[in-house]
């Protein structure tokens, strides 16, 4: 046969025989000249990277944003304007477990999603629920160390997960979500994704409106039991991927209807929330969800490594007419996100093809690893700015309008004064009888097997949402150890209240 490309060491050189190594007779050792052997075996034992501290297992696919709606009076950000289309990926994935771990665990799931746009990479990171446990990024890390697993036994913790919660109110509304039907996904078709963070728009004008992006799923909500779920892991640890991978294969592109709300600039100091409180949604009512446009997973990666494991989404990219706020999580996840990236991935792990902007870069950023480049694309004395070599020059229209602050510097208490209980409540108010149950039944097998004072604790949480709520999971958790947890009445004080 003919056409065939010649197989080379990394280097170029051609190999003349790649099924045998290089040894001191037919019975020999192995002799250390043979270079073509230490460079596979170095290379096999560098093939992985560092795996994501947080959402290592993930699934994804290329796909495209079209807009249909007119947001222009609120934003000058081109991918946003009417009629544009942009080529986008998304990374969904779950939060606590390994790269390894079983796709069809109950676990928060990871939305992350990459616009390429005409004026750079637009990321936006968010998860498939539109609130946190945390409100405040100084528990973060202590949060996922309840999630991940013990330093002793080396196994998840259902002590440490839920002693953390009892003690942080402010994460009764994830958990809610997290142990309702929406906490276990049958694959990711059928999930909303939400930016979840409060971010910013601007305009030409120089106004500022803070908003919230939306992806309603179009094919629906598809959830399992946790005995459907176990029996699914019984048979594959991978049916995320199966589901996705083979959904796009066969044409069935999956969609998201795409939404924001908008709030006006000043309205944030007259909610009686906070609006850039993780913790927290904006009720519909008052900043209804606005149609803007559609988004379609189209096409697989042709290489899983390369174009999802090495993908790097950080808030920090934002575009001319989208910014921040001052959600504290976010602050720190402008910070943590790009620098988890540079440690997994390398110093220039932007110039990775995944995680390359469609339009040209030019910045000053020099040296260190990864660097594929050179750092310098224009004039070789242009190595730093200013300078007098025609090297790139700031861009005064992309100048975002001042965002307002004040405040003295403090360490505020952000439990004082703040309302950790309406919110799930009037999300548990929306569950009808049997998504009760299986709340407080997916609650209760959660909780298994934790120190009674931390259960305790945590009742009185969900009794302060609602009477129902707490006498409920006393009830499945009674059911399911066999022990009396007598329930509480309406006017009976709760153990925390006693307590204050």
């Amino acid at each position: 046969m003919t056409g065939k490309k010649t197989l080379t060491t990394t280097a170029g050189a051609p190999v003349a025989d790649n099924q045998n190594s290089l040894s001191a007779g037919a019975r020999g050792p192995l002799l250390l000249q043979d270079y073509q052997l230490l460079e596979k075996l170095a290379h096999q034992n560098r093939e992985r990277i560092p795996e994501r501290v947080v959402h290592a297992k993930g699934w994804g696919a290329h796909g495209t944003l079209k807009i249909t709606g007119d947001i222009s009076k609120y934003t000058n950000a081109k991918v946003l304007q009417p009629g544009t289309e942009t080529p986008m990926l998304l990374r969904v994935s779950t939060v606590a477990g390994e790269a390894g771990a079983a796709d069809a665990e109950r676990d928060v799931r990871g939305f992350a999603l990459k616009f390429y746009t005409s004026e750079g990479n637009w990321d936006l990171v968010g998860n498939n629920t539109p609130v946190f446990f945390v409100r405040d990024p100084v528990k973060f890390p202590d949060f996922i160390h309840t999630q991940k697993r013990h330093p002793k036994t080396n196994m998840r913790s259902p002590t440490a997960m839920w002693d953390f919660w009892s003690l942080s109110p402010e994460s009764l509304h994830q958990v809610t979500i997290l142990m309702s039907d929406r906490g276990l996904p049958i694959d990711p078709m059928h999930i909303n994704g939400y930016g979840s963070h409060t971010f910013s728009l601007w305009n030409n004008a120089g106004e500022r409106f803070w908003v919230k992006f939306h992806f309603k799923t179009m094919q629906g909500h598809k959830h399992f039991t946790n005995e459907e779920a176990e029996k699914v892991i019984g048979r594959t640890r991978e049916s995320y991927q199966e589901a996705l991978y083979g959904a796009i294969e066969k044409g069935d592109f999956p969609k998201w209807k795409v939404q924001v709300q908008i709030m006006p600039e000043m309205d944030a100091d007259k909610t009686s929330y906070n609006p850039f409180d993780l913790t927290k949604v904006w009720p519909h009512a008052d900043y209804p969800p606005i149609d803007i446009g559609v988004m379609e997973l189209n096409r697989n990666a042709e290489n899983y490594f390369a174009e999802i494991e090495n993908a790097a989404f950080s808030p920090s990219n934002i575009v001319p007419g989208i910014s921040f706020s001052p959600d504290k999580m976010l602050q720190a996840r402008i910070f943590a996100y790009a620098d988890a990236h540079r440690h997994r991935l390398g110093t220039h792990y932007e110039s990775l093809p995944i995680n390359q902007p469609k339009v040209e870069v030019n910045h000053y950023h020099r040296d260190g690893q990864m660097n594929t480049y050179g750092g310098v694309r224009h004039h070789p004395d242009a190595y730093y700015e200013p300078n007098s070599f025609g090297g790139p020059v700031e861009a005064p229209a992309a100048k975002e309008p001042p965002l307002r602050l004040k405040g003295d510097a403090d360490r505020y208490n952000h439990r004082v004064g703040n309302d950790d209980y309406s919110q799930p409540r009037a999300l548990f108010n929306l569950f009808n009888a049997e998504q009760k149950q299986r709340l407080f039944s997916n609650i209760a097998a959660a909780m298994g097997g934790i120190p009674k004072d931390i259960e305790e604790r945590q009742l009185a949480h969900f009794d302060l949402v609602h009477i129902d709520y707490g006498n409920g999971v006393r009830r499945a958790l009674a059911k399911a150890d066999g022990s009396e947890r007598p329930a509480i009445s309406v006017t009976q004080e709760t153990p925390q209240q006693a307590a204050e």
